[in-house]
Protein backbone atom coordinates (compact mmCIF):
# COMPACT_ATOMS: atom_id res chain seq x y z
CA UNK A 1 0.00 0.00 0.00
CA UNK A 2 0.85 3.73 -0.84
CA UNK A 3 3.48 2.56 -3.45
CA UNK A 4 2.42 4.88 -5.90
CA UNK A 5 3.60 8.18 -6.24
CA UNK A 6 2.31 9.55 -9.55
CA UNK A 7 -0.11 12.57 -9.36
CA UNK A 8 -4.19 11.90 -8.32
CA UNK A 9 -6.12 11.55 -11.73
CA UNK A 10 -9.57 12.83 -11.93
CA UNK A 11 -11.04 9.52 -11.50
CA UNK A 12 -9.34 8.84 -8.14
CA UNK A 13 -10.72 12.33 -6.85
CA UNK A 14 -14.32 11.35 -7.91
CA UNK A 15 -13.51 8.01 -5.78
CA UNK A 16 -11.71 9.93 -2.83
CA UNK A 17 -14.86 12.40 -2.85
CA UNK A 18 -17.39 9.25 -2.78
CA UNK A 19 -15.81 6.92 -0.59
CA UNK A 20 -15.29 10.43 1.84
CA UNK A 21 -18.89 11.41 1.40
CA UNK A 22 -19.89 7.70 2.83
CA UNK A 23 -18.00 7.91 6.12
CA UNK A 24 -15.18 6.31 5.07
CA UNK A 25 -11.46 7.51 7.45
CA UNK A 26 -8.49 8.55 5.62
CA UNK A 27 -6.42 5.13 5.94
CA UNK A 28 -9.55 3.50 4.31
CA UNK A 29 -9.87 5.73 1.52
CA UNK A 30 -5.83 4.88 0.82
CA UNK A 31 -6.27 1.53 1.38
CA UNK A 32 -9.03 1.37 -1.29
CA UNK A 33 -6.90 3.80 -3.74
CA UNK A 34 -3.46 1.96 -2.83
CA UNK A 35 -2.34 5.73 -1.96
CA UNK A 36 -0.32 6.83 1.41
CA UNK A 37 -2.80 7.74 3.67
CA UNK A 38 -0.60 10.98 4.04
CA UNK A 39 -1.58 11.42 0.59
CA UNK A 40 -5.40 11.60 1.08
CA UNK A 41 -5.04 14.16 4.11
CA UNK A 42 -3.22 16.59 2.12
CA UNK A 43 -5.55 16.48 -1.05
CA UNK A 44 -8.39 16.96 1.08
CA UNK A 45 -6.91 19.60 3.29
CA UNK A 46 -5.73 21.84 0.31
CA UNK A 47 -8.61 21.28 -1.73
CA UNK A 48 -11.30 21.59 0.77
CA UNK A 49 -10.56 24.75 2.09
CA UNK A 50 -13.17 27.69 1.80
CA UNK A 51 -12.79 30.87 0.16
CA UNK A 52 -14.15 34.35 -1.03
CA UNK A 53 -16.27 32.08 -3.84
CA UNK A 54 -16.35 29.24 -2.37
CA UNK A 55 -18.14 28.00 0.54
CA UNK A 56 -15.31 25.17 1.69
CA UNK A 57 -15.73 21.31 1.19
CA UNK A 58 -14.40 18.69 -1.53
CA UNK A 59 -15.54 18.10 -4.89
CA UNK A 60 -13.17 16.21 -6.98
CA UNK A 61 -13.69 18.73 -10.58
CA UNK A 62 -12.65 21.45 -8.54
CA UNK A 63 -10.00 19.76 -7.07
CA UNK A 64 -8.75 18.68 -10.10
CA UNK A 65 -8.60 22.32 -11.62
CA UNK A 66 -6.84 23.44 -8.49
CA UNK A 67 -4.03 20.57 -8.96
CA UNK A 68 -3.64 21.64 -12.72
CA UNK A 69 -3.15 25.44 -12.23
CA UNK A 70 -0.78 24.76 -8.92
CA UNK A 71 1.71 22.66 -11.80
CA UNK A 72 1.45 25.11 -14.14
CA UNK A 73 2.37 27.34 -11.46
CA UNK A 74 5.77 25.57 -10.24
CA UNK A 75 6.44 24.92 -13.61
CA UNK A 76 7.29 28.12 -13.66
CA UNK A 77 9.68 28.39 -11.35
CA UNK A 78 11.65 24.81 -11.57
CA UNK A 79 14.99 26.71 -11.71
CA UNK A 80 13.55 27.42 -7.23
CA UNK A 81 13.24 23.70 -7.26
CA UNK A 82 16.27 21.94 -9.23
CA UNK A 83 19.28 23.88 -7.54
CA UNK A 84 21.69 21.69 -10.13
CA UNK A 85 20.13 22.43 -12.99
CA UNK A 86 19.60 26.27 -11.84
CA UNK A 87 23.82 26.52 -11.51
CA UNK A 88 24.27 25.20 -15.01
CA UNK A 89 21.86 27.45 -16.33
CA UNK A 90 23.27 30.16 -14.16
CA UNK A 91 26.43 29.42 -15.52
CA UNK A 92 26.16 29.11 -19.48
CA UNK A 93 24.32 32.69 -19.23
CA UNK A 94 27.47 34.11 -17.72
CA UNK A 95 29.29 32.92 -20.82
CA UNK A 96 26.56 34.65 -23.23
CA UNK A 97 24.25 31.85 -24.22
CA UNK A 98 20.59 33.04 -24.13
CA UNK A 99 17.78 30.79 -22.95
CA UNK A 100 16.80 29.62 -25.70
CA UNK A 101 20.04 28.62 -26.39
CA UNK A 102 20.70 27.23 -23.15
CA UNK A 103 17.46 25.19 -23.41
CA UNK A 104 18.05 23.99 -26.92
CA UNK A 105 21.78 22.48 -26.04
CA UNK A 106 20.24 20.67 -22.98
CA UNK A 107 17.77 19.24 -24.75
CA UNK A 108 20.43 17.91 -27.54
CA UNK A 109 23.01 16.67 -25.14
CA UNK A 110 20.46 14.72 -23.24
CA UNK A 111 18.42 13.72 -25.88
CA UNK A 112 15.29 15.11 -24.32
CA UNK A 113 13.72 18.38 -23.19
CA UNK A 114 15.48 19.32 -20.21
CA UNK A 115 13.27 22.81 -19.81
CA UNK A 116 12.32 24.98 -21.75
CA UNK A 117 13.63 28.95 -22.54
CA UNK A 118 10.63 30.61 -21.46
CA UNK A 119 10.63 28.43 -17.96
CA UNK A 120 14.38 30.59 -18.09
CA UNK A 121 12.90 33.83 -19.08
CA UNK A 122 9.70 33.27 -16.20
CA UNK A 123 12.37 32.85 -13.16
CA UNK A 124 14.74 35.50 -14.18
CA UNK A 125 12.10 38.13 -14.77
CA UNK A 126 10.66 36.77 -11.34
CA UNK A 127 13.99 37.12 -9.61
CA UNK A 128 14.23 40.44 -11.16
CA UNK A 129 11.32 41.46 -9.65
CA UNK A 130 12.77 40.67 -6.34
CA UNK A 131 15.34 43.13 -7.10
CA UNK A 132 17.83 39.81 -7.90
CA UNK A 133 20.70 40.16 -10.78
CA UNK A 134 19.51 37.42 -12.45
CA UNK A 135 18.75 39.57 -15.30
CA UNK A 136 22.10 41.06 -15.94
CA UNK A 137 22.91 38.16 -17.29
CA UNK A 138 20.65 38.26 -19.96
CA UNK A 139 22.97 38.89 -23.23
CA UNK A 140 20.41 42.44 -23.42
CA UNK A 141 20.37 42.69 -19.29
CA UNK A 142 16.81 43.76 -19.40
CA UNK A 143 14.27 43.63 -16.36
CA UNK A 144 11.51 42.96 -18.37
CA UNK A 145 10.91 41.69 -22.07
CA UNK A 146 10.43 44.88 -25.24
CA UNK A 147 12.53 45.96 -27.88
CA UNK A 148 13.00 49.55 -28.73
CA UNK A 149 13.96 49.79 -32.62
CA UNK A 150 17.43 51.23 -33.43
CA UNK A 151 18.62 53.60 -36.26
CA UNK A 152 21.69 53.02 -38.29
CA UNK A 153 23.34 55.62 -40.38
CA UNK A 154 23.91 55.31 -44.29
CA UNK A 155 25.67 56.97 -46.75
CA UNK A 156 25.70 56.00 -50.97
CA UNK A 157 28.60 54.42 -52.63
CA UNK A 158 28.94 55.44 -56.61
CA UNK A 159 28.77 52.46 -58.79
CA UNK A 160 27.40 49.99 -56.10
CA UNK A 161 25.11 47.10 -57.30
CA UNK A 162 22.07 46.58 -55.32
CA UNK A 163 21.45 43.86 -52.53
CA UNK A 164 17.88 43.30 -54.65
CA UNK A 165 20.50 42.13 -58.07
CA UNK A 166 22.05 39.57 -55.55
CA UNK A 167 21.48 35.97 -56.83
CA UNK A 168 18.40 34.03 -55.57
CA UNK A 169 20.19 31.11 -53.54
CA UNK A 170 21.69 33.88 -51.36
CA UNK A 171 18.53 33.98 -49.75
CA UNK A 172 18.18 30.66 -48.55
CA UNK A 173 20.83 30.33 -46.84
CA UNK A 174 21.48 27.06 -48.46
CA UNK A 175 24.55 27.37 -50.40
CA UNK A 176 27.88 28.60 -48.85
CA UNK A 177 30.20 31.39 -49.71
CA UNK A 178 28.02 34.23 -49.13
CA UNK A 179 29.25 36.84 -46.59
CA UNK A 180 28.37 39.98 -45.46
CA UNK A 181 30.67 42.86 -43.97
CA UNK A 182 30.15 45.52 -41.47
CA UNK A 183 32.26 47.64 -38.83
CA UNK A 184 31.69 47.48 -34.94
CA UNK A 185 32.38 50.63 -34.20
CA UNK A 186 33.59 51.78 -30.64
CA UNK A 187 33.29 55.28 -28.74
CA UNK A 188 37.13 56.45 -29.06
CA UNK A 189 37.60 57.85 -32.46
CA UNK A 190 39.34 55.81 -34.96
CA UNK A 191 38.75 51.86 -33.26
CA UNK A 192 36.87 49.44 -34.64
CA UNK A 193 36.64 46.06 -35.51
CA UNK A 194 35.96 44.62 -39.33
CA UNK A 195 33.80 41.84 -39.16
CA UNK A 196 33.16 39.06 -42.06
CA UNK A 197 29.97 36.71 -41.48
CA UNK A 198 29.77 33.48 -43.22
CA UNK A 199 25.45 33.24 -44.15
CA UNK A 200 25.06 29.60 -44.21
CA UNK A 201 26.98 28.76 -40.96
CA UNK A 202 27.01 31.76 -39.21
CA UNK A 203 30.87 31.45 -38.63
CA UNK A 204 32.29 35.26 -38.13
CA UNK A 205 35.66 36.57 -38.70
CA UNK A 206 37.11 38.91 -36.71
CA UNK A 207 40.14 41.52 -37.84
CA UNK A 208 41.40 44.81 -36.52
CA UNK A 209 42.33 47.39 -39.20
CA UNK A 210 44.59 49.96 -38.33
CA UNK A 211 41.95 52.11 -39.81
CA UNK A 212 38.73 52.32 -41.86
CA UNK A 213 39.96 53.62 -44.85
CA UNK A 214 38.33 51.81 -48.36
CA UNK A 215 41.83 50.99 -50.10
CA UNK A 216 43.14 49.00 -46.67
CA UNK A 217 39.80 47.81 -45.86
CA UNK A 218 39.23 45.73 -49.11
CA UNK A 219 42.82 44.45 -48.29
CA UNK A 220 42.19 43.45 -45.37
CA UNK A 221 38.69 41.66 -46.67
CA UNK A 222 40.75 40.31 -50.15
CA UNK A 223 42.99 38.56 -47.22
CA UNK A 224 40.52 36.72 -45.21
CA UNK A 225 38.76 35.78 -48.04
CA UNK A 226 41.59 34.39 -50.26
CA UNK A 227 42.86 31.91 -47.31
CA UNK A 228 38.94 29.68 -48.42
CA UNK A 229 38.33 27.67 -51.50
CA UNK A 230 36.64 29.03 -53.97
CA UNK A 231 32.99 27.51 -53.08
CA UNK A 232 33.33 29.44 -49.68
CA UNK A 233 33.98 32.90 -51.19
CA UNK A 234 31.11 33.42 -53.60
CA UNK A 235 29.58 37.30 -52.54
CA UNK A 236 30.06 39.83 -50.29
CA UNK A 237 27.17 42.34 -48.74
CA UNK A 238 27.41 45.29 -47.40
CA UNK A 239 26.10 48.74 -45.97
CA UNK A 240 26.76 52.01 -47.69
CA UNK A 241 29.77 53.02 -45.75
CA UNK A 242 32.59 55.05 -47.39
CA UNK A 243 35.21 52.46 -46.08
CA UNK A 244 33.73 49.54 -48.44
CA UNK A 245 34.52 51.89 -51.73
CA UNK A 246 37.05 50.34 -53.26
CA UNK A 247 34.68 46.82 -53.45
CA UNK A 248 35.57 46.30 -56.60
CA UNK A 249 39.31 45.30 -55.73
CA UNK A 250 37.39 42.00 -54.40
CA UNK A 251 36.04 41.45 -58.32
CA UNK A 252 39.85 41.85 -59.49
CA UNK A 253 41.84 39.96 -57.07
CA UNK A 254 39.28 36.82 -55.73
CA UNK A 255 36.28 36.88 -58.36
CA UNK A 256 34.36 37.77 -55.37
CA UNK A 257 30.66 39.41 -56.25
CA UNK A 258 29.79 42.65 -54.14
CA UNK A 259 26.52 43.85 -53.30
CA UNK A 260 25.04 46.94 -51.18
CA UNK A 261 22.33 47.26 -48.94
CA UNK A 262 19.56 49.79 -49.59
CA UNK A 263 20.00 53.03 -47.47
CA UNK A 264 18.60 52.88 -44.19
CA UNK A 265 18.13 49.20 -44.41
CA UNK A 266 20.61 47.33 -42.04
CA UNK A 267 18.24 44.22 -42.09
CA UNK A 268 18.86 42.80 -45.22
CA UNK A 269 22.46 41.99 -44.00
CA UNK A 270 21.21 40.51 -40.64
CA UNK A 271 23.40 37.85 -40.37
CA UNK A 272 26.53 40.34 -39.18
CA UNK A 273 24.37 42.73 -37.85
CA UNK A 274 23.47 39.84 -35.16
CA UNK A 275 27.26 38.70 -34.58
CA UNK A 276 28.28 42.50 -33.68
CA UNK A 277 24.76 42.72 -31.26
CA UNK A 278 26.73 39.55 -29.74
CA UNK A 279 29.86 40.48 -30.05
CA UNK A 280 28.87 43.77 -27.89
CA UNK A 281 28.09 41.72 -24.91
CA UNK A 282 32.17 41.12 -24.73
CA UNK A 283 33.13 44.15 -26.31
CA UNK A 284 30.84 47.11 -25.14
CA UNK A 285 31.05 50.28 -27.19
CA UNK A 286 33.03 52.16 -24.30
CA UNK A 287 35.31 49.54 -24.40
CA UNK A 288 39.09 50.81 -25.02
CA UNK A 289 40.76 48.38 -28.46
CA UNK A 290 44.18 49.54 -27.27
CA UNK A 291 43.87 47.32 -24.05
CA UNK A 292 42.66 44.04 -25.71
CA UNK A 293 45.07 42.19 -26.62
CA UNK A 294 45.04 40.03 -29.83
CA UNK A 295 44.77 37.18 -27.56
CA UNK A 296 42.06 38.57 -25.65
CA UNK A 297 40.32 39.25 -29.32
CA UNK A 298 40.70 35.72 -30.67
CA UNK A 299 38.93 34.71 -27.40
CA UNK A 300 36.56 36.64 -27.53
CA UNK A 301 35.55 35.63 -31.71
CA UNK A 302 36.30 31.83 -30.34
CA UNK A 303 33.32 32.42 -28.16
CA UNK A 304 31.26 33.72 -30.24
CA UNK A 305 31.58 30.92 -33.00
CA UNK A 306 31.32 28.48 -29.87
CA UNK A 307 28.19 29.18 -29.25
CA UNK A 308 25.41 26.82 -30.33
CA UNK A 309 22.37 28.16 -32.41
CA UNK A 310 18.88 27.37 -32.89
CA UNK A 311 19.05 27.73 -36.28
CA UNK A 312 21.54 25.27 -36.50
CA UNK A 313 20.15 22.49 -34.90
CA UNK A 314 21.72 23.95 -31.72
CA UNK A 315 25.22 23.16 -33.14
CA UNK A 316 28.23 25.69 -32.83
CA UNK A 317 28.93 27.87 -36.37
CA UNK A 318 32.39 26.89 -35.67
CA UNK A 319 31.16 23.42 -35.71
CA UNK A 320 28.85 23.70 -39.11
CA UNK A 321 31.98 25.87 -40.70
CA UNK A 322 34.56 22.89 -40.17
CA UNK A 323 32.05 20.86 -41.77
CA UNK A 324 31.50 22.69 -44.88
CA UNK A 325 34.88 22.83 -45.29
CA UNK A 326 35.63 19.60 -45.00
CA UNK A 327 32.57 18.95 -47.97
CA UNK A 328 34.19 21.56 -49.98
CA UNK A 329 37.86 20.14 -49.79
CA UNK A 330 36.03 16.32 -50.68
CA UNK A 331 34.50 18.13 -53.58
CA UNK A 332 37.50 19.91 -55.01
Amino acid sequence: MGQCYGQLSLEERVEIYRLHAGGKSQNEIASALDRAPSTISRELRRNSRPTKVWAGGYEPVRAQQLAERRRRWDGRFKLARQPDLRNRVGKRLAMGHSPEQIAGRLALEHGRVIISHESIYRFIYHRAAQKDCWHRLLPRRKRRRGHRPGRSPASLIKQRRSITERPAEVEGRGTPGHWEADFMLFARCGQGLLVLHERQTRFNMVHRPLDRKAVRTARTIGRQLGKLPQAMRKTVSFDNGNEFAEHHRLHQTLGVQTFFCDPHSPWQKGGVENSIRRLRRLLPRKTDLKLITAADLKRHVQRLNDTPRKCLDFKTPAEAFSALKSIVALQT
